[in-house]
């Protein structure tokens, strides 16, 4: 983060997603090994995850880990829902620039099993402390309902699961109730063990078609899933 050049390429992933190579080098203006450079030592840093699709390999900005530093020094003197209302409000009514690929991918390492992961994802008293409050109401079966009931009891975000390989990988729909123009999108998860912590990448696929301010919500989501699975309790802006 102190060397302008990653800076410029997190800043050039942040404003288009799932850029290639090619289209990073076009705009740092050194040669392509000296992009790969940098790249690799933000991949290294877990700042860029990629992804191969056919011949070409995209990077994605992983806010998670940002995310995470922010909320643990920031957080006890911020608003959290305040904040969230006004970049979910920048989201939607900002034009949404056109990505290489649309996808929005966070990785994040959680010291913790993949068991004790995948119950925090669809155990309702466990959303209940890191998803804004709303509560996971899942019905753990290809094409049963996968949706999440706000503090009032209201649906606000709506889904059904695709995929489903209980510990491992969980596909479902996404449909958010605060974003009615949005479409209906896809949101995978997959747990990956790695000795006393596990990988978890939540993929949204076609992100910017749900209109839903979701490049800023998940990053705060999965670190409130990280907290409250290593602590045992929940983070202050995680919506409670």
């Amino acid at each position: 983060m102190s060397d302008p050049t990653r800076r410029a390429l997190l800043d050039a992933l942040r404003r288009q997603d799932g850029q290639t190579l090619t289209d990073l080098e076009a705009g740092m203006g050194m040669t392509r090994f000296g992009v790969m450079k940098h790249l690799g030592v933000l991949e290294d840093a877990n700042l860029v995850v990629t992804r191969k699709v056919g011949r070409f390999k995209h990077h994605y900005l992983n806010a998670a880990p940002i995310q995470e530093l922010a909320d643990r020094w920031i957080a006890p003197y911020a608003k959290p829902l305040a904040r969230y209302a006004v970049d979910l409000k920048r989201q939607l009514e900002e034009p949404t620039p056109m990505a290489a690929t649309p996808d929005f991918i966070v990785v994040t390492y959680i010291r913790t099993t993949p068991t004790a992961l995948w119950e925090a994802i669809v155990n309702p008293e466990m959303t209940r402390q890191y998803y804004y409050g709303s509560r996971v109401q899942p019905d753990l079966r290809v094409g049963g309902r996968f949706h999440y009931l706000d503090p009032e009891g209201k649906v606000n975000l709506d889904g059904e699961i695709i995929e489903i390989e209980p510990t491992k990988k969980l596909v479902t729909t996404f449909k958010a109730a605060w974003a009615p123009e949005g479409k209906e999108t896809r949101v995978m998860y997959e747990i990956e063990p790695m000795g006393e912590m596990c990988k978890l990448t939540l993929t949204h696929f076609d992100a910017a078609a749900a209109k839903a301010g979701v490049e800023e919500g998940w990053p705060l989501i999965l670190a409130g899933l990280k907290t409250l699975l290593e602590t045992g309790k929940p983070m202050a802006s995680s919506g409670m």
